[in-house]
């Protein structure tokens, strides 16, 4: 059985937890070596431990049930969760542009390079396990807010490998330049999460319909009831963190008696339940013999009539 959005806050609180001990000791690691990649990726975790806590604070707003003022929920909370954590991010990859140009242009050298490197990479296995483990909560439970971290998580995984890699081949070749070098395409690569994850807030919060796979999934079930006599149109979907919303017309014959209809919207509303978790549906009975019928179907997002894969 999935669980509640409260549950979800024990991964925020291991998240968080995680992420504050391996700023730790990535920062240990900067402090031995003076390596400004090792900086960098040590800022780039700083924004994981504030995301983790605005993880946590959204997964309880978003697990309070509907009230008077939010008769839909506020599974919307988590949108801004992935939101602020991608503002984290910008704010990372400035900071490490601002310190590793100066070090580009006057490069300085590591000391102790070797334990830095392997306190480094103690941090990215904690990093990747904990990062695994939220993805598959986040798929599981579709939670926004899980797999944004989980994404963040990763990040900072590669993040790590690159840092690594710069400094053991400063190491290697006596190229000073080489680590401030590391250190801005870590940044590069910091941004663009963060844009994904802005960007997919932003999606969130504008109502975008669900994804393809979803939407077929719908299809397939309405096609079932199509046999007995229904008919569907004006079909618009939208999603809101783990909640899915539908809504459209059923179009059935006119002599059928309210208590039929209502039986069939019942039928239809249980099997989208078993088939999509977390959905409510909002259905509209009309009879399929009056022309004004029609009249909201060009309201339809999701079934168009040459669908081929379903009809």
């Amino acid at each position: 059985m999935p669980d509640s959005p409260i549950n979800l806050t024990r991964y925020a609180r291991l998240s968080a937890l995680t992420a504050v001990l391996i700023l730790g000791l990535k920062l240990g690691a900067w402090m031995l070596t003076g390596s400004v990649g090792l900086l960098s990726d040590a800022l780039e975790t700083l924004t994981n431990v504030g995301g983790a806590l605005m993880a946590l604070l959204m997964l309880r707003l978003a697990a309070q049930p509907p009230d008077e003022e939010h008769a839909y929920g506020h599974s919307k909370a988590e949108y801004f969760s992935s939101g602020f954590e991608g503002m984290l991010i910008f704010l990372a990859a400035a900071v490490i542009m601002i310190e590793a140009v100066p070090r580009l242009l006057a490069p300085q050298p590591l000391q102790r390079p070797g334990v830095g490197l392997a306190v480094a990479a103690v941090a990215a296995v904690l990093n990747f396990a904990v990062a695994r483990l939220l993805e598959r909560a986040g798929d599981r439970h579709h939670s926004i807010t899980l797999q944004a971290d989980a994404r963040h998580l990763m990040a900072d995984v590669w993040t790590t490998a690159g840092v690594i890699v710069g400094v053991g081949l400063v190491m290697l070749t006596g190229w000073l330049w080489l680590d401030p070098l590391v250190a801005l395409l870590v940044a590069l690569n910091v941004l663009w999460e963060g844009f994904k994850l802005v960007r997919e807030s932003a999606t969130g919060l504008m109502d975008a319909a669900w994804p393809e796979q979803d939407r077929l999934t719908l299809l397939q079930v309405l096609e079932e009831f199509r046999s007995q006599g229904a008919d569907f149109h004006a079909l618009r979907t939208r999603r809101s963190a783990a909640q899915r919303f539908v809504d459209f017309h059923v179009l059935v014959p006119g002599g059928w008696t309210v208590q039929r209809g209502h039986d069939l919207l019942e039928q239809i509303e249980r099997r989208l339940a078993e088939r999509l978790p977390n959905v409510t549906v909002l259905t509209h009975l009309e009879p399929a013999e009056d022309p004004l019928s029609y009249e909201g179907e060009g309201l339809d997002r999701v079934c168009p009539r040459d669908h081929g894969d379903i009809f």
